[in-house]
């Protein structure tokens, strides 16, 4: 796993993220130190796939970037005639999942496409895994795909839904900032690491509070739905069609 050094040297102009080949190379260490709980929730969408598959279904991965969630699904799932989607519009990202799926053998037939998450059909769905990818969105544009996901999925089939979120409370939100910086630092980031990434990403990662999110899977028709990880300022949700 290559050290994420990405933001380590002073830049004299710090352009949008983006999830290019730089960020491709070091993306396992970037998100272990910078999404607290990381780890937790790749584990426990395997544990939730093998709960919630069904025969003769679709399993997407949408953001499916290094193609984490896809392997945690793929391990656990034993349903016959089953099928993975992982779609990612980095084209970096792409290409170095599917090297990572080669290293994994499995029953399981696994697609990997390079595209935008918000031109691929949802169809026959188990299950959906959203992973930290809605936020990169336009704030526009998440509420059509999240009813493409309720449309597209089978009765009884889940939608895994991963995200940092603001809270609505000025005073509570900064304290979870603060303590996230914290997990940082302990992580081995510097403050010029911490300060040029947040800067990074001011203009392409756009969170929702969790009011919102709820109130968005509320339209979308699930009336089933529940907060299962929080640990501070970035959470898990799931979220059943009935």
């Amino acid at each position: 796993m290559q050290k994420d050094q990405v933001y380590a040297d002073p830049l004299a102009h710090i352009a949008d993220f983006r999830f290019d080949a730089a960020v491709a190379e070091v993306f396992p260490d970037m998100i272990q130190r910078s999404v607290p709980g990381y780890q937790t929730i790749i584990q426990t969408i395997g544990k939730l796939t093998a709960r919630f598959q069904q025969p003769d279904s679709h399993y997407y991965d949408l953001g499916c970037s290094l193609g984490a969630g896809t392997l945690a699904m793929r391990r656990n799932i034993s349903a016959a005639n089953s099928r993975i989607i992982g779609v990612d519009n980095s084209a970096a990202m792409v290409e170095r999942c599917q090297l990572h799926l080669q290293a994994f053998r499995s029953e399981v037939p696994v697609e990997i496409l390079l595209a935008d998450i918000r031109d691929v059909a949802i169809e026959h769905a188990a299950v959906v895994v959203v992973n930290f990818t809605l936020q990169f969105l336009a704030p526009e544009d998440r509420s059509a795909l999240i009813n493409k996901i309720y449309q597209g999925l089978k009765p009884g089939g889940l939608l895994i839904l991963s995200e940092k979120f603001i809270n609505d409370d000025s005073l509570t939100n900064e304290l979870l900032i603060d303590l996230h910086h914290d997990f940082k630092r302990a992580n081995g980031y510097s403050e010029l690491e911490i300060s040029q990434k947040r800067t990074a990403l001011e203009n392409v990662m756009r969170p929702d509070s969790l009011q919102t999110h709820r109130s968005r899977l509320q339209q979308a028709g699930f009336n089933t739905q529940t907060l299962w990880f929080q640990c501070f300022n970035f959470c898990s949700m799931l979220a059943i069609k009935e």
